[in-house]
């Protein structure tokens, strides 16, 4: 029982994750400007991802018969309060929410790096579970690092 309680707390790390980037991609979308279309199509797309991961891993701690969290990281809700008053200072410009998202994404990575390297035992359909989660979160990262990119050659 102790083993299944580990592996509840890992995935529930992982849907706070996940909780902060939708909130997280869908204030980057709000606080875009109408002509970055390109930009908020991208933030809906990673924020609809993390819905599915959601998903995913509250059917898993439910079928460990653990209850999943519904709320997001301690560190997400300071990560915001600091892009509030980032926001307030420098204003809502496109590299910066850029910027913003790439944290964002390293964070994400950093938390499903640190599942898989947990002590929680994992059966191979959780572990798989993980690992795909991440390698497509690293795809995310990589998307919103070449935008960021292509704006620092505009720019």
């Amino acid at each position: 029982m102790e083993k299944q309680e580990e592996l509840v707390s890992v995935l529930n790390d992982l849907i706070r994750i996940n909780n902060d980037r939708i909130e997280g991609y869908e204030r980057a979308a709000n606080e875009s400007k109408d002509s970055d279309v390109d930009l908020i199509a991208i933030f809906n797309q990673m924020a609809s991802q993390s819905r599915t991961y959601l998903t995913q891993l509250t059917e898993a701690v439910a079928r460990l018969g653990g209850d999943a969290a519904k709320d997001t990281t301690i560190s997400g809700k300071i990560y915001r309060v600091w892009m509030d008053l980032k926001s307030a200072i420098t204003g809502k410009d496109r590299e910066s929410i850029l910027g913003s998202c790439e944290y964002g994404e390293d964070v994400a990575q950093r938390a499903y790096e640190a599942a898989l390297e947990s002590d929680a035992y994992m059966s191979t359909e959780i572990r798989q579970l993980i690992v795909n989660q991440k390698s497509e979160l690293k795809t995310s990262h990589d998307t919103i690092k070449k935008y960021r990119d292509l704006h620092d050659k505009v720019s």
